[in-house]
C-alpha cells in the first residue's frame, strides 16, 4: 500500500502531480522516468510511484483521491491507463496521459502526442490552460474501460500478444499481425465459440466476436488508425458495437482493407451486425462443450486481457471520468 501525505498549508504554487510508472511498459525506462520527472518539476510539484502488479495502478489511484493531488499522471500503455481510470472513476480528480506502450490508444485519440518527450511538453502546456473536462467510461460488468472492449478472436490476439512481451515491445504490430493470423486459423476457423447478443431493446444476434467501443479509432497499427465501429465518441453518453457473424477465410479479402478505412469501416461489412447509440448490452455464450456445460469466450479491456467468461453485461456511465488532455 502506498501512503500519501497531505496537502501542505497555504496555497501551493505548483499543482501537485502524482505520475504512476508502469515500469514494465513497452518504452519506459528508469532513465525515461527520472527525465519526465525532472521536466516536469519545472511546473508541478512531482511526486512518482511505480506499479508492482497487476492492478495496483488502479489501488494507487484510489489512493491518490484523498492524497491532496490536483492531477493523477498515468505513464505507461493502455493497460496502465485503464487500470488508473478504474482507480478515479466518479470523482473529480482529474487523470492525464504520457504514453509508455506500444499502441497508446486513448492518447493519441485525445491528440496527445505519440512521442513521450512531446507529450511532456504538452503537459508542460496544460499548467497554463487548465481546463480538465468530463469523459465517458464503458463498463463490463464491474470493470471500465475507456475505449474499447473485445469478446472472441480480438481477445485471443491480445492474450497471445501479452504472454510474450518481449516479442511485443520488438516488433509491435506486426507481431499482434502475426497472433490474429495465427488466432484466426488455429482458433476460429475451427470451432469458434458462439455468442448470443443482445443490445438495449433489440432482438438478440449471433457471432463469433464481439467488439464494443466507446471512443474511436479502435485501435492504431503503426502510425494507421484501424476503424471497427461508427458514430463513436468518449462523451457522447453511448457506446457502438460491431458483431462479426461468422470466422471465413473467404471473408478476409473484404473485410481486411475496410479497418483502415475511415469512410467505410469494418462494421460495414456484410458479416457484421453494428448498433450505434446503444447503452447497454449483454454478451454470453451458446456453445457447449462435451459435458454441456457453457464453453467460456475470452475477453479484453482497453488492450489488456483479462480472463475467460460465458456472459458479461456491458453499459455506459456517461462523465464518470475527468481528464486533463
Amino acid at each position: 500500500m502506498v501512503s500519501f501525505g497531505a496537502r501542505r498549508s497555504g496555497k501551493p504554487a505548483k499543482k501537485r502531480m502524482l505520475i504512476i510508472v508502469n515500469p514494465y511498459a513497452t518504452t519506459v525506462s528508469d532513465r525515461l522516468r527520472n527525465l519526465v520527472v525532472y521536466a516536469l518539476q519545472g511546473r508541478y510539484e512531482v511526486e512518482a510511484v511505480a506499479t508492482e502488479a497487476q492492478n495496483h495502478a488502479t489501488e494507487i489511484g484510489r489512493e491518490a483521491r484523498d492524497g491532496g493531488y490536483d492531477v493523477v499522471v498515468s505513464f505507461g500503455g493502455d493497460g496502465t491507463l485503464n487500470e488508473v481510470a478504474n482507480g478515479l472513476a466518479g470523482t473529480d480528480m482529474p487523470m492525464a496521459i504520457l504514453p509508455g506502450g506500444s499502441a497508446n490508444v486513448v492518447a493519441r485519440s485525445l491528440g496527445i502526442p505519440n512521442d513521450v518527450v512531446d507529450a511532456t511538453e504538452h503537459l508542460l502546456s496544460l499548467a497554463d490552460e487548465w481546463e480538465p473536462r468530463k469523459v465517458d467510461l464503458g463498463r463490463v460488468d464491474e470493470r471500465y474501460f475507456v475505449f474499447a472492449c473485445g469478446a472472441g478472436i480480438d481477445a485471443t490476439v491480445v492474450k497471445r500478444v501479452d504472454a510474450r512481451p518481449k516479442l511485443k515491445a520488438r516488433f509491435g504490430p506486426w507481431f499482434y499481425s502475426w497472433a490474429g493470423v495465427s488466432a484466426f486459423y488455429r482458433r476460429y476457423l475451427v470451432n469458434p465459440v458462439r455468442l448470443r447478443v443482445a443490445v438495449d431493446d433489440h432482438a438478440p444476434v449471433e457471432g463469433v466476436t464481439a467488439i464494443t467501443q466507446n471512443s474511436d479509432p479502435f485501435t492504431y497499427f503503426s502510425t494507421k488508425p484501424v476503424y471497427v465501429n461508427e458514430n463513436v465518441a468518449i462523451d457522447s453518453g453511448t457506446l457502438s458495437m460491431a458483431i462479426l457473424k461468422r470466422a471465413a477465410q473467404r471473408d478476409m479479402p473484404t473485410l481486411l482493407p475496410k479497418l483502415f478505412s475511415q469512410r467505410k469501416p469494418a462494421v460495414r461489412h456484410r458479416q457484421i451486425i453494428g448498433f450505434e447509440g446503444m447503452t447497454k448490452a449483454v454478451v454470453e455464450s451458446i456453445s457447449e462443450d462435451r459435458s454441456g456445460a457453457p464453453r467460456s469466450f475470452q475477453l479484453q479491456v482497453d488492450g489488456d486481457y483479462i480472463g475467460e467468461r460465458t456472459r458479461v453485461e456491458l453499459g455506459i456511465e456517461p462523465g464518470a471520468l475527468t481528464i486533463i488532455a
